[in-house]
């Protein structure tokens, strides 16, 4: 797995970010994803934010470790891991607004774009479901 913890500072790492906006949109989710996980930011790699940590382990027998949830603002989005995957958040994901999504990425333009509120909910409701099947 390449993607690990680092010791490189957070703080650094989104006050190096070139846009203001991208910057406070950054913030915005690190309160949100602290509220969800009661974890403290860590680096995951060069450029994801992440917070928390759960062990898995496929019936393939692949393991590891991985944050709860994280973001990382790319060039295009900004990117947010909601691990449960959105599968059992279909009504959630009705009401959140502008947004894409991957297996387990959500893709948002713009914090302006979503309900935060719904958002919030969203990232806490994966880190329980997270909680739940790895029984952290």
């Amino acid at each position: 797995m390449k993607t690990t913890p680092t010791g490189a500072s957070v703080k650094a790492f989104i006050d190096a970010i070139g846009d203001e906006q991208r910057r406070r949109e950054c913030r915005a989710v690190m309160t949100i994803m602290k509220a969800a996980t009661g974890a403290s930011p860590k680096m995951w790699g060069p450029s994801i934010v992440g917070y928390g940590s759960y062990h898995y382990k496929y019936d393939s027998g692949r393991e590891g470790d991985w944050f709860l949830a994280g973001f990382s603002p790319r060039k295009q989005d900004l990117t947010l891991y909601i691990m449960s995957g959105f599968a059992g958040h279909a009504e959630l994901m009705q009401k959140l607004g502008r947004h894409k999504t991957g297996v387990s990425c959500l893709y948002l333009r713009t914090l302006d774009d979503v309900d935060l509120d719904v958002l919030s909910e969203l990232v806490r409701r994966s880190v329980a479901a997270v909680d739940q099947r790895y029984a952290r």
